[in-house]
């Protein structure tokens, strides 16, 4: 790799170009890392749906033409000026949020909302100057939440990027830059049921399975899953999953349902759909004077919760979770250590598997709701 340093590397990436339509995989140029960024060298994605919701653009601003991707793992490749943390060769996952280690966030013990990295869905450039890393002939070619990982390289804030065990398969924990941190974390980190408790997921996709993976680690006596898809409960089992609620079976609210099922109401929930009246009825079913639900689904913009003020008063905790309450640098390679010391199974998230030139079925995979995660293996 030493002979590409400091210098543009030509490779392969999938570039959307405008919304909906096919990506194409195209000769792009990646430019060298400038002050505090690492070049990444790629080898394996994986499909999310932010990936499906950003390229469909409904309901957001249209950035194109762009190169998505945000679930990955590679190897460093060269780093540029200021960057200490990370050396050429070191095995790293690419992360959408970041952890620049200086603001008032990255010092709280309690927050992982970095100041300077957070999440920014419409900026398709570098922090540093503003200008995009990729280009095809001259003209630039947008970057996707800081990560843009459906290329073979790709250029990253040192501060979104996890060093971790270089003996950890990359096929496997790719998958722990987004989605199943994510719910695994709002389980283990928010919720924090006790050994023997109860909970309810809501939402059994990839995310919602995470969580119920986290209950289960944690030790959890019943795992409820809520879902309107009943073909998803056979599989849920797999993750813990204990009993099942299709809110479609009944003619009252779900959180009636549950609260029947378990005296009362569940320990905790937590709710992976985004879905108003899920995360509603996630609030309402959890227990008085203890229960915990806590939110992990993005709502439509103009949603708005709507619940009565006993249900607080009543001593129920509602709380909020961005990517699982983990700091990426600090964190994630811990996360790594989970499923290396066998605590946490990742293989049976990992549903299908094809190379980088048929990235398009991946996305046909995700909109036809078939498997969880879809692995991308770059090196054809």
């Amino acid at each position: 790799m030493s002979t590409t340093v400091g210098q543009v590397i030509r490779c392969k990436a999938a570039v959307a170009w405008e919304a909906g339509k096919p990506l194409v995989i195209e000769e792009v140029d990646v430019a060298p890392p400038q002050k505090m960024e690492v070049r990444l060298k790629i080898l394996y994605t994986s499909l999310c749906h932010t990936d499906v919701y950003f390229w469909e653009a409904k309901g957001q601003n249209a950035v194109f033409p762009r190169i998505l991707g945000h679930e990955a793992a590679g190897i460093v490749e060269s780093v540029g000026e200021g960057v200490t943390e990370l050396a050429p060769g070191d095995h790293v996952l690419p992360v959408f949020t970041g952890e620049c280690k200086d603001c008032a966030h990255c010092k709280s013990e309690e927050s992982n909302m970095c100041s300077l990295l957070r999440i920014n869905t419409d900026r398709g450039v570098m922090i540093n100057d503003g200008q995009s890393r990729f280009s095809i002939n001259g003209k630039p070619i947008y970057h996707f939440v800081g990560t843009s990982t459906f290329s073979e390289y790709t250029v990253v804030h040192v501060g979104c990027v996890a060093k971790i065990n270089p003996l950890a398969p990359l096929d496997k924990v790719c998958v722990l830059s987004c989605g199943i941190s994510t719910g695994l974390g709002a389980t283990l980190n928010v919720a924090k049921p006790t050994k023997g408790s109860s909970v309810a997921i809501f939402g059994l996709g990839a995310v919602g399975l995470a969580a119920a993976e986290g209950a289960r680690i944690a030790g959890a006596s019943r795992i409820i899953g809520v879902d309107l898809n009943a073909s998803r409960f056979e599989q849920a089992k797999k993750f813990g999953v204990t009993e099942f609620v299709n809110p479609k079976d009944y003619s009252k609210p779900v959180q009636e349902v549950i609260a029947e099922m378990t005296d009362g109401g569940v320990d905790r929930s937590v709710e992976c759909t985004g879905h108003i009246d899920a995360m509603i009825s996630a609030f309402e079913c959890v227990h008085d004077g203890w229960g915990v639900a806590v939110l992990v689904g993005v709502p439509h913009k103009e949603a708005v919760f709507k619940t009565h003020p006993m249900n607080f008063l009543n001593e129920r905790t509602l709380k909020g979770t961005f990517f699982g309450n983990y700091k990426p640098r600090s964190d994630i390679p811990s996360v790594v250590e989970k499923y290396m010391n066998k605590e946490l199974e990742l293989e049976k998230f990992i549903t299908h598997t094809l190379p980088f030139a048929e990235i398009n079925k991946a996305f046909d995979l995700m909109l036809k709701g078939e498997g969880l995660r879809c692995i991308i293996t770059m090196d054809n």
